[in-house]
């Protein structure tokens, strides 16, 4: 371990390590994701590297969020009126009234030793507030038609991080394996060994002139045969893969003839674009066969733009409630109480937002990017939901020659850009040799302006 967090620390203060920062015998180390951020930080350049958004909220979630916070009840005697639209609010003067408005005596709050009540700063239900689980339920009933018991079918969480990780140790114990497709986002393999299972991987393949990916049927059932999970990722990062109703059922069909509980990461689910958009694939509901071994985890940290809240959830079969909830409530206790609810008022959004919004703001983001990416020599497939871009670089002359860390340290040190090298996602030798050597992964969660500073720097400094 200290091997690893000195080559950790030699990179974020400028001294690059001649190779990624190795794990420790445990296989479990820091994020190099979040380590990128730092080195964006430090070199003044562009992060494209971790995938969180720079914009805010609706601006209805953030008041209600503030609400929570000043009143500290949940029905509150001043409601004040909120513009539908972020464009209604111009100053900071105009959102500092509209708070007042929540308290008339702020002002004179420092000179009272009167002890109001307060309920919302406190904590919550370990499994979340009723009225939350309610909302989640009604909102899956709205877009899918799907209906989920709030009393017993959900679990309020501290994001879907930590939704995935009780969801593992609900099910698995010392020694189970968990199937996990790469590439993937680093935290699934961390996740099972911090729990002392074993991930196994099987690989998704990159069809070039099509660009597509898929994965080998065999290879996925001799992965499920023994094992105890399947954790998936749809849309998936970072290929931006929508997987299929065929390749789910046959997923599905593979986890009941191996026995094998189905964890799903689904943050990304309405961010799907040209024919797959609208098209997201809630398992349980159209998989009727495999909703008593699937547990559904999300979360409103992409789809808010509020990453730092850390408000997700969980729903699972109710054989399963009791022993989820009582590793949740041992791990977190529970999710932050004021964002819990304003969560209420992020559900009760317009669903055209869910529709409509997601599934078009970081359309033309990731066509700018791949634009400029494809100028200067990588090879981009367009990603079919999510907002990554998993980049081949070895086009790239300034960076052909290098290693996958050794061009993202190049990017951010010279020219300005943070990226994550394709090492990061890869999990199995053949693949660490192989595939993982041609890749870097973008996000375009960013602002335009962000967007627009990285493509002008690509194309300075790497132009062909």
């Amino acid at each position: 371990m200290a091997a690893a967090n000195a080559a950790a620390n030699a990179a974020a203060n400028g001294t690059s390590p001649p190779s990624a920062p190795s794990k420790p015998d445990s296989g479990i180390g820091e994020s190099v994701i979040r380590l990128m951020t730092r080195l964006a930080i430090k070199h003044g350049a562009v992060n494209l590297s971790q995938g969180f958004p720079n914009e805010a909220p609706p601006l209805s979630v953030r008041v209600a969020l503030a609400r929570a916070v000043l009143t500290g009840v949940a029905e509150p005697s001043c409601n004040p009126e909120i513009p539908s639209n972020d464009d209604d609010v111009d100053s900071a003067a105009s959102i500092n009234n509209m708070l007042r408005s929540m308290l008339p005596a702020l002002g004179a709050e420092s000179t009272s030793r009167e002890t109001t009540y307060d309920e919302l700063n406190q904590y919550s239900p370990p499994m979340g507030r009723l009225d939350l689980r309610k909302a989640i339920s009604e909102h899956y009933k709205k877009l899918y038609d799907y209906e989920v018991d709030p009393d017993q079918g959900i679990t309020v969480t501290l994001g879907a991080t930590e939704a995935v990780a009780s969801a593992l140790r609900t099910v698995g114990r010392p020694g189970d394996r968990a199937v996990v497709f790469e590439p993937y986002h680093e935290l699934y393999p961390s996740q099972t060994r911090i729990f002392y299972m074993e991930p196994e991987y099987v690989t998704l393949r990159e069809n070039d002139r099509a660009g597509t990916w898929s994965f080998d049927t065999k290879e996925l059932e001799a992965a499920l045969d023994g094992a105890k999970v399947l954790l998936l990722n749809t849309p998936h990062n970072p290929t931006g893969k929508v997987f299929t109703h065929d390749e789910l059922k046959v997923r599905t069909d593979l986890c009941v003839k191996h026995d094998v509980i189905i964890i799903t990461d689904e943050i990304y689910e309405h961010m799907t674009y040209g024919e797959q958009r609208g098209k997201h694939i809630l398992i349980p509901k159209e998989f009727p066969n495999v909703a008593d071994r699937t547990l559904v985890c999300n979360s409103i940290g992409k789809s808010a733009s509020a990453t730092g809240w850390r408000l997700g959830w969980c729903l699972m079969p109710p054989h399963l409630t009791e022993t989820y909830r009582g590793v949740h409530d041992q791990l977190v206790v529970m999710s932050p109480h004021p964002m819990q609810y304003a969560a209420l008022t992020y559900l009760k959004l317009e669903e055209t937002y869910f529709s409509d919004t997601l599934a078009t703001r970081y359309v033309d983001r990731l066509d700018k990017l791949a634009t400029s990416l494809r100028r200067v020599g990588f090879e981009v497939s367009a990603p079919e939901g999510a907002y990554y871009l998993f980049c081949k670089y070895r086009g790239v002359a300034a960076l052909s020659a290098m290693g996958p860390w050794d061009a993202a340290m190049h990017m951010v040190k010279e020219v300005g850009v943070a990226c994550v090298p394709g090492t990061n996602f890869y999990g199995s030798d053949h693949a660490l040799e192989k595939e993982a050597q041609q890749y870097l992964r973008f996000a375009a969660c960013r602002s335009n302006q962000d967007i627009d500073a990285a493509c002008q720097k690509l194309e300075e400094a790497l132009s062909l």
